[in-house]
């Protein structure tokens, strides 16, 4: 997070809606992939630069633009100019770190929202932004990187199956946040299965790695949570009767995706307790086993204390030839195994004591 906030620093005193990247430094080439279809047609190709995106914007059927990389500000400002984008969404679009957020201006509609996946390799969540512009008959989307959640709608489009190509670019703008939302449910899936096996470990070994894995499903939830929850303002947006490039006919099915989202907020939340409760229960079982080494610890210093009592109050060594009085123990044929039959019966009786009251 600090991260975020410094590059954001770098963006001070420029001029609203300058068009400047404010994310991870990248090298890789910007992909311009493109899907234009209808009921009977279907094309898919790779763009070589911005000026061929311009035949496919003024058409009847549906053109979708996607972006992977924002890293090169200049190439999105002309894509921007191209498709009569206000300079406070290219802004905006070329910010990594934008809050999930809708924009409804008079041609085009835009929405930024932050795209979950799970690394298996890595064994983390990952995210990124992705931003879209739902105009008449097309849809642009950005994204930070390539690689996203969605290949199932292009498998769609390219075999015709559903409705998604019979329909306009509203409802493919929701088949694309359909998958957002789905794949939030893949990651909240894999963080339960650790949260399962760290509940395991738990109560048989707590270690600091538990309390590492802790922590980090913890930040893993806190980010979900930030996507998720200003994500139900952008489809409740999306579902007001002032959106004209929204299909009234689509409302269903965003109300369908808005219940999906508040069962993901519901079930972040309850991530949240367990791991917060697991944390507890951490921290309570390295305190009592923390208590349970003084205990033992405490037992051996009690055992001690009068041995060491024994031992001073014989080592004073005071003469018997001074006084009759002065230890005469010292004299004694027996007194060193009475000292040490002394200190194991005091040491015997503390321990039976101990072990009456139940203290080990």
């Amino acid at each position: 997070m600090r991260q975020s906030y410094t590059l954001t620093s770098h963006k001070a005193g420029l001029s609203p809606g300058t068009a400047v990247y404010v994310g991870e430094k990248k090298t890789e080439d910007i992909r311009i992939s493109l899907i234009d279809y209808d009921k009977d047609s279907f094309k898919s190709e790779q763009l070589a630069n911005v000026e061929a995106c311009a035949p496919y914007l003024n058409q009847e059927t549906v053109t979708w633009i996607n972006v992977d990389g924002l890293h090169d500000a200049i190439l999105i400002e002309k894509l921007g100019s191209l498709c009569g984008l206000h300079p406070l969404t290219v802004e905006d679009i070329l910010h990594t770190s934008q809050r999930p957020k809708i924009d409804v201006f008079d041609d085009y509609v835009y929405l930024v929202l932050r795209m979950h996946s799970f690394n298996r390799e890595a064994r983390k969540a990952e995210v990124e932004q992705v931003s879209f512009i739902l105009g008449k008959n097309f849809l642009l989307t950005f994204q930070e990187t390539s690689g996203d959640t969605f290949d199932a709608a292009r498998e769609r489009l390219a075999h015709n199956k559903g409705r998604i190509r019979k329909m306009g670019a509203d409802y493919l703008a929701y088949a694309l946040l359909d998958s957002v939302v789905d794949n939030y449910f893949a990651v909240l899936e894999n963080i339960g299965e650790e949260v399962e096996v760290l509940e395991d470990a738990l109560v048989v070994n707590p270690t600091p790695a538990i309390l590492h894995n802790i922590h980090r499903l913890k930040r893993e939830t806190i980010m979900l949570r930030k996507s998720v929850w200003p994500l139900r303002e952008v489809i409740n947006g999306l579902q007001r009767e002032e959106v004209p490039l929204v299909s009234p006919g689509l409302s269903f099915y965003l109300k369908d995706l808005y219940d999906h989202t508040i069962q993901v907020i519901d079930t972040v939340e309850t991530f949240r307790d367990i791991l917060s409760g697991m944390l507890d229960i951490y921290l309570s079982s390295v305190s009592n086993r923390m208590n349970e080494i003084m205990k033992v610890l405490t037992i051996f210093a009690a055992i001690f204390i009068p041995l060491t009592f024994i031992a001073g109050l014989y080592g004073m060594n005071f003469s018997v030839e001074k006084s009759p009085w002065n230890m005469p123990e010292l004299g004694w044929y027996f007194g060193y195994p009475f000292a040490l039959g002394l200190m194991a019966i005091t040491a015997m009786a503390l321990l039976i004591f101990f072990k009456r009251k139940g203290w080990f």
